[in-house]
Formats: C-alpha cells, structure tokens, sequence
C-alpha cells in the first residue's frame, strides 16, 4: 500500500516538473504563420487584378497582428483512506488536463487616404533607377513601371485609354539592356544647389556594339550626344537635351495593366461582362512576351502556384510558369515602393511561453 502511494506521488512530482509548452511552439507557429500569410497575400493580389479587369472594386485587406495564446493546466489529486473491516482500506487517484489554444488575428482594410497614396501615387523616379542600379533588368523594370519617357510611350492595357507600344519604345528598352549588362549605363545622386538630383551616366566606349547602343539610346531621347550625365526627373517630356523624363505608373496603373494580360472566357467577353484582352502583333509579342499569364477553367487546377474562385471559374498561375511567377512575385514587391503617407508595423506574431 505504502508503495503505491509513493508512486503516485512520483507521478505527481514528475508532472509538475514538465518543461513548458512555449518554446516547441516557436518554429512551428512562426513557419506555419509566415506560410499561411504568404499564400494568402498572392491570393489577394491575384483575386485583385481579376477584380480590376472585371471593373470591380479592389479590396487590400492587410494582416497587422497575429497573436497565439496557450495554455496547458494539469492537477493530480491523490487520497488514501484506512478502516476497520468491514469498511476495508480505500485508495483513490484522480487527474484532470486541459489545453487551449487561442489564435486572434486582427485585419485592417486599406480605405481612404492611405489608399489613395498606396494605389495611385506614382512610383518615385529614385525607386525605379534604384532598381535599375541593384541589378535588375532595364527591359523588366522599365517595361512594368514606365509610362512615359521623353514622350515615347509604352503599352497599356487599360479598356478605354489602352494603346499598343510606341516602336521607338522596345527599341530603346533593347538599347537599355545592352548597356545595363555591358556596363554602359549607371545612376548616382548628385548634388545640385541645396537640392539632390537622381542622374544617369551613359559612359562612352571604344567598343562598336556598347557605342552603338549609346548613340541609339540618346537619339531616341532626343539627347545631346556629346554629353555623359543627365538629370532625371518626373514628367511627360524633357526640357532640355540634358534631361531625361519619366512619367513613371502608380501601382493601380500597373495593376490595370497587369490585369489586361489574364485570360478570361470568351463568353464573359461576348456578354460585355468584360473587355476583350488587347494582343501585340506577331512579331512584338515574339520579342516582348505578355508579362504574365493568367489561365482559367471551371475545375480547380491541381497544379498552381496560386489559384483563386472568381465568378464560378478558377483563374490560376501555372508552377511550372517560372516568368509569371517572378513578375508576380516582382509586382507584389512594387507596392513596398509607394508612398503610404505612414509606417506600417509588419505582421507581428506573439507566442506566450510562460
């Protein structure tokens, strides 16, 4: 008898000395957390540019805070009763557990002034050069950010103010790339008064293919062609041969155009449910490629890497798209670069471990 109480005891003392439950839940919660907001943001983006092509009204729903609570409670309660017969010894063991576990997530809609300066501020000149200057591709960047530049116009898929791409356009985003990977072209901060300016060098070369590139490049902005440096600036136009302007595109612009390139049925089209996607001749499309490709169908795809319900259909990016993936992910990345008019706190997640 005295042996069993001491075991039970034992058992007691072992409980009480258990680790807490903090800590494992560290990597758990924080990967599971990061996934699941993960997928959600490109579902959002996705289902956003569907909206935009279908003139529906957008909706940013953004994660400010995920907060985790548990708790684990435990109690062991141990009796032992002795009697004369014809009573008889009695012994008792009893427990009782409990786990909880209170995720509470709290969302906030991007509405109103913030909105306005996140979807339809234009993305500043100094974050496209800057792009430009880590190392990202002159023809990419240009071609998604760039209305505009020295009155030489790119594509917009837009319904009513949508237009093909200037030639004058791809060839100078060829002229661009050539530069870029030969080390030709180049932008630095210079100062200018009590004021800083953004400015691109074109440096001058002895090598035929890197001189004709150049010459290209500052014909077709109509620049000087003895000059080196150039001031770059927001705008339609240059002022001068020494400038060069660009009217760059808020992320709602670019989110228009993005969403000109989703395929959509044939029917929704002929129903005037929604406009008819704009095609660049052979040729164009050959050498310039639709940025992303959206497919859709009515069964759900088993192989996406992001899909989403719209309209009783299923619109999806293919895994196996690695351009579209990489424009996409490029394109949720843009927004990092407007301007919110405020600090935005990241997604938190708070684990208690006590």
């Amino acid at each position: 008898m005295r042996a069993a109480i001491v075991i039970m005891v034992f058992i007691a003392l072992q409980i009480a000395g258990c680790a807490g439950v903090g800590a494992p839940t560290v990597v758990r919660d924080r990967f599971d957390y990061v996934t699941a907001i993960s997928e959600s943001w490109k579902q959002q983006t996705l289902l956003n540019l569907l909206k935009t092509r279908y003139a529906d009204a957008p909706v940013f729903m953004d994660v400010t805070s995920v907060i985790n609570q548990y708790a684990v409670e435990g109690e062991v309660q141990l009796g032992a009763t002795w009697a004369e017969a014809p009573l008889g010894d009695k012994q008792n063991v009893s427990g009782r557990g409990k786990y909880t576990d209170r995720p509470t997530i709290t969302y906030a809609p991007l509405m109103g002034e913030k909105f306005t300066k996140s979807l339809m501020t234009p993305i500043p000149i100094p974050g496209i050069l800057f792009l430009l200057q880590s190392g990202y591709a002159a023809d990419y960047v240009m071609r998604i950010t760039v209305h505009t530049i020295n009155g030489i116009e790119n594509r917009y898929g837009a319904s009513l103010s949508g237009r093909a791409a200037d030639p004058q356009f791809h060839e100078l985003l060829k002229s661009f790339r050539q530069l870029q990977n030969t080390g030709g072209m180049g932008m630095r901060v210079k100062p200018m008064g009590e004021k800083q300016a953004m400015v691109m060098f074109l440096r001058p070369s002895i090598d035929e293919a890197i001189s004709d590139n150049l010459k290209k490049a500052k014909q077709l902005l109509g620049l000087n062609p003895e000059a080196s440096e150039f001031r770059v600036v927001y705008g339609s136009f240059a002022a001068d041969d020494s400038e060069i302007a660009i009217l760059s595109r808020s992320m709602l612009q670019i989110m228009i155009d993005f969403a000109s390139y989703i395929d959509v049925p044939d029917s929704d089209v002929a129903e005037g449910r929604v406009y008819a996607s704009h095609r660049e001749s052979e040729g164009t499309e050959s050498a310039f490629p639709p940025l992303i490709r959206v497919q859709n169908s009515i069964a759900k795809p088993d192989d996406a890497y992001v899909s989403v319900r719209y309209r009783d259909r299923w619109f999806w990016i293919a895994d196996r798209d690695y351009p579209s993936k990489r424009i996409f992910t490029f394109l949720m990345l843009l927004f990092s670069l407007t301007e919110t008019g405020g600090q935005q706190a990241a997604p938190i997640v708070t684990v208690p471990t006590n």
